[in-house]
């Protein structure tokens, strides 16, 4: 059986078709999708051949995705699928369901005060529990304890770990979250006890920057510290890791292996290193490329600008204002990974660069830090430092103590800095007065409002370096490639065109100052 018109019956008529269907309605009348669109028994079907110009569309005006920016459209793919708190996995009542639900992690936090005042600890609590919300968990509770020290067997003392095995058993979470790094024993000793997933302070950074990075730099930088942190807590379940080799030479593991006396543990600990090993050969040739731009804006003697800071402090939204990148902007702890570099001008004309670097946090990994030194590179090298600080965070002291700590482990505490407070539209007035007291050279904005990027550009182009050698020459004006790079790199005070050629006085650099010296006036 086919819908086929037959080949040998009348020809098809839509007119006629639409005809026999005006008897199907009592009351006659039949619509057409839109209500406004009415066919009456004695309407002519060639009246609807040009429709009304009121006609509206069921699609919804949006924008085109073509025109939004970068930033807008990572958003945009990374909300297209989030964990949904409060909604099961179990297909029970699929009524209201559109899509598959991502079950969220319900977990315990775990901290250990050694030092500074309470409020120190709850401050780093709460900061754990945003990168766990980050990561994608649903805090249950949070507790922390004080000791002088952490405990090395168990990282909290042995009342506290049975507390918290009954708080896992009450609330139903499947997770707890150290706020510290723990030691291969500490985990596992406390794995045994709790009887449910451990994870620590590392490890859950580690997460959320393998979930964020994007570039194949950063993912790799990623992988290399994950395999890093890693390969010293290896171990199976019911010891199996512990398994020795045997059956056939090189115990079943071919050229390469160690013999039937090789353990499970040791060679997946091989396969570790020889992955890190090519890690490391990625990232330098990487490296080199970065390399070579950055030795680029060196030769055109181009200003670079860096900007760094805590994570979600506002740096992504700060360079958005500065220079109109359209990178990725969300309230969320370390929402961008990889850096991003843009082309800007100052008033008078003069070009330099300004970067955003990945965010900083306190007790940042090493493994991190040591995966992402060719990136925070570009931070050492700058001539000029923003130190973006959130002004509407309840310590921000804290927040700068922690960011110069990390700048003085990649040997940047040198280059020039700017205090930058953020969110000064959410922020106390009296916090900002205590940090501009604190922090002289400082400039106060909101990156979301507006308020105050002006004066920040002025700090900025102030602050840049200027050239060192006075000129005063007569350009012809078939050298209009030098007036060209006079204004990218140089400062004009005066500028004139005459008869003769173009009279230029101001300051440039030796090299620029040298190619202009045989038009000297």
């Amino acid at each position: 059986m086919t819908n086929a018109p037959d080949p040998a019956g009348p020809d098809f008529s839509l007119r006629d078709a639409l005809a026999a269907t005006r008897s199907w309605d009592d009351a006659g009348t039949i619509e057409l999708r839109d209500d406004d669109l009415d066919l009456e028994p004695d309407d002519d079907l060639d009246d609807f051949d040009d429709l009304d110009g009121d006609f509206e569309s069921g699609y919804d005006d949006e924008t085109d995705p073509e025109e939004l920016s970068t930033g807008a459209q990572d958003l945009a793919e990374r909300h297209a699928l989030r964990r949904v708190a409060g909604l099961r996995t179990e297909l029970e009542d699929i009524t209201e369901v559109e899509y598959r639900q991502l079950r969220l992690e319900k977990v315990v936090l775990v901290g250990v005060w050694t030092e500074g005042t309470a409020q120190d600890a709850e401050n780093s609590m709460a900061e754990l529990a945003l990168l766990a919300e980050t990561a994608g968990s649903e805090v249950l509770e949070a507790v922390f304890q004080r000791r002088h020290r952490p405990d090395p067997a168990t990282y909290i003392g042995r009342g506290k770990v049975d507390a918290i095995r009954e708080i896992v058993q009450a609330t139903g979470a499947d997770t707890v979250i150290c706020d510290g790094e723990l030691a291969p024993s500490q985990l596992r000793n406390l794995e045994d006890r709790i009887k449910v997933k451990v994870v620590d302070r590392t490890a859950l950074i580690l997460d959320i920057f393998a979930q964020h990075a994007k570039s194949k730099e950063g993912q790799a930088q990623v992988e290399l510290a994950q395999l890093q942190y890693m390969k010293q807590r290896l171990r199976g379940w019911g010891g199996q890791l512990s398994r020795q080799a045997g059956g056939r030479a090189a115990g079943g593991e071919g050229i390469g292996g160690r013999g039937p006396g090789e353990t499970k543990i040791e060679t997946d600990r091989r396969r570790i290193n020889t992955k890190i090993a090519k890690l490391r050969r990625e990232l330098k040739e990487m490296k080199g490329t970065r390399d070579t731009k950055r030795q680029s804006r060196r030769s055109n003697r181009i200003p670079s600008v860096a900007i760094a800071g805590y994570t979600n402090a506002g740096k992504s939204s700060l360079l958005n204002r500065l220079t109109d990148a359209g990178v990725l902007v969300e309230d969320a702890l370390f929402a961008t990974l990889d850096p991003t570099t843009r082309r800007t001008t100052t008033a008078d004309g003069r070009i330099y660069t300004m970067s955003d670097t990945v965010g900083f946090v306190r007790h940042l990994p090493h493994q991190l830090v040591e995966a992402f030194r060719s990136t925070l590179e570009e931070v050492a090298d700058a001539d000029l430092l923003l130190h973006v600080v959130d002004g509407s965070h309840a310590d921000p002291e804290g927040q700068i103590a922690a960011v110069r700590e990390v700048l003085a482990e990649i040997d940047a505490a040198k280059v020039p800095e700017i205090i930058v407070i953020n969110k000064a539209d959410a922020a106390d007035p009296l916090v900002i007065d205590r940090l501009r007291r604190r922090e002289p050279h400082s400039v106060v904005v909101s990156a979301r409002t507006g308020q105050g990027i002006e004066e920040a550009l002025r700090l900025v182009e102030s602050e840049l370096p200027r050239p060192q050698v006075e000129f005063d020459v007569l350009l012809p004006y078939d050298r209009g490639d030098l007036v060209n790079r006079i204004h990218q790199q140089a400062e004009i005070a005066t500028m004139e065109h005459t008869g003769e050629g173009t009279h230029v006085i101001g300051r440039a650099h030796a090299d620029l100052a040298n190619e202009l010296a045989s038009y000297s006036t």
